[in-house]
């Protein structure tokens, strides 16, 4: 069963639109979870394709220290996956919302009680990062007969071959991890970043979006040429908390940047 985030994403790319997901920190806000739909509608404003929405941990493996930061900050406004879960069941929004959350917090939470309780929100999609494809098995078979799609990723040093595993069985779309690291630019791509996501996206059968470090116009245009669109995080989350208005600009022309996929 094609999921309807793969459905969504793909009518976008059939339009010859690049696919542009911002991500935000559930309950970073003045008015902590409060705030959140406020938030999401400023997002859909500007015409994003999806919108990932991280629920705060105190351990963030993936995160750097913008995120990091963000999520703290929500922990202080007593943001829980609980809570969350409770204000996405309070409406539904027109743009497909996609939840980060790592494990813990999932198992704590009851990983059938989640899918449940998710299904008449707008949440299409789940991102686990600390969940390696071995042990999927620990959240799958709930997805079974759900519209909702686990996110797989595909790091740097994935080889091709378990690139072609990967997305075979991939959901949603494939995250595809630009650096070795943490999220936020911390240092210069590699050399062969554009080839291995060039790769990537000619081996599988869903959109391919990339993320980690990705700051700038920029990074959107060289991204558009080499995989379906970008996930911007920290840039976005930094500029909420800065209270950085440019921000709505910066959404705004990123989501406007043609694709030009595997053209060179």
């Amino acid at each position: 069963m094609t999921k309807t985030l793969t459905k969504h994403l793909e009518q976008i790319i059939s339009q010859d639109k690049g696919l542009f997901v911002p991500y935000i920190m559930a309950g970073d806000h003045d008015k902590g979870l409060e705030g959140l739909f406020e938030t999401i509608a400023f997002l859909e404003k500007q015409g994003v394709s999806a919108i990932e929405v991280g629920v705060p941990f105190s351990d963030p493996v993936a995160d750097g220290p913008v995120i990091e930061a963000a999520g703290q900050r929500s922990l202080e406004k007593g943001t829980s996956l609980t809570a969350l879960v409770k204000k996405l069941q309070e409406k539904q929004v027109n743009t497909p919302l996609v939840l980060m959350t790592y494990f813990n917090p999932v198992y704590q939470y009851g990983v059938e009680k989640l899918i449940t309780d998710l299904k008449d929100t707008s949440v299409e999609g789940l991102i686990i990062p600390d969940l390696p494809y071995e042990h999927e098995a620990f959240v799958k078979p709930y997805l079974k007969d759900s519209d909702m799609a686990l996110i797989s990723l595909v790091s740097l040093t994935t080889g091709i071959e378990r690139q072609k595993i990967l997305v075979q069985e991939a959901e949603g779309f494939v995250y595809a991890v630009a650096i070795n690291g943490v999220t936020g630019k911390s240092n210069d791509y590699r050399d062969d970043l554009d080839q291995h996501l060039k790769a990537l996206t000619e081996v599988s059968p869903i959109p391919v979006l990339t993320g980690f470090g990705v700051s700038s116009l920029e990074d959107v245009t060289r991204f558009n040429r080499v995989s379906n669109g970008v996930i911007v995080g920290s840039k976005i989350v930094k500029a909420f908390h800065d209270k950085d208005q440019s921000i709505g600009n910066f959404i705004k022309e990123a989501v406007e940047i043609s694709p030009s996929l595997c053209h060179n």
